[in-house]
């Protein structure tokens, strides 16, 4: 094989393993397994997946350009720890690129994609009802609920035509936020018939209607997750991670 050819596989080789291991890693903080502020050891997780360390830090260095980790001095790269701000300034970001969607849902989808989105809420709320009232729930069985959440809002962002809006949404990683934070606050009980609600807005073709009850969801609990992960409640969690990462 020539030296070129060589080199092309090693490095089709290395963004495999780099891309599995982003995969394995985002999958880990979404389920919950590994808690905000919690440090992510390049060593130790090249042992765990078997992998050398580049690989590693490169899926380390794109969940940081995403927002899902950050690097922090004399601690090292640990997953985001985000403030009261960065939680209500997701919010909304997403309350402005949801409500956009829901407007336009409203305006333009089609009958079979409102049929479509009526069968995805009735689903949604059926999954969210199963869930404990404590959350001691499954995590695989929770990965597959907020998996399920995420789809729906990206098919409605999809049904409305824009393909520009739902790169933004994919851009700004609104619905991955969104999941993120849920996990993090034990947040998702929802009242019984809150996406069947939500789709009879859109379904309604009333515009304004539409953009109303997307905001309600949006905004739903927001209040609730601030306070549960917020500076207050971490604040002491993270000193402890400090403090393990100092030994």
């Amino acid at each position: 094989m020539a030296t070129g050819e060589s080199v092309t596989l090693s490095a089709q080789k290395r963004t495999r393993l780099s891309e599995r291991a982003y995969v394995l890693v985002r999958e880990r903080i979404l389920k919950g397994q590994v808690p905000l502020g919690a440090i992510m050891s390049r060593r130790k997780l090249a042992a765990e997946l078997g992998m050398s360390p580049l690989p590693i830090a490169e899926a380390l260095q794109r969940l940081e350009n995403e927002g899902l980790l950050e690097s922090r001095p004399r601690v090292g790269t640990c997953v985001r720890q985000p403030t009261a701000q960065d939680i209500r300034e997701r919010y909304e970001v997403r309350e402005a690129l949801e409500s956009q969607a829901a407007r336009l849902f409203a305006e333009r989808a089609t009958a079979q994609q409102r049929l479509e989105l009526k069968t995805m809420a009735e689903r949604m709320d059926e999954l969210v009802n199963r869930c404990s009232p404590d959350g001691n729930d499954d995590p695989e069985f929770l990965y597959a609920v907020h998996s399920y959440h995420a789809e729906l809002h990206s098919r409605i962002a999809a049904s409305t035509g824009c393909t520009a809006l739902r790169q933004a949404i994919d851009r700004n990683h609104v619905l991955i936020f969104n999941w993120l934070f849920d996990v993090a606050a034990s947040r998702l009980p929802l009242p019984p018939s809150f996406h069947r609600d939500l789709a009879a807005a859109l379904n309604s073709g009333k515009i304004e209607t539409a953009d109303r009850a997307m905001r309600k969801r949006v905004r739903f609990g927001l209040e609730t997750i601030v306070e549960n992960i917020g500076p207050r409640a971490n604040g002491a969690r993270f000193e402890r991670v400090k403090e393990a990462a100092a030994r």
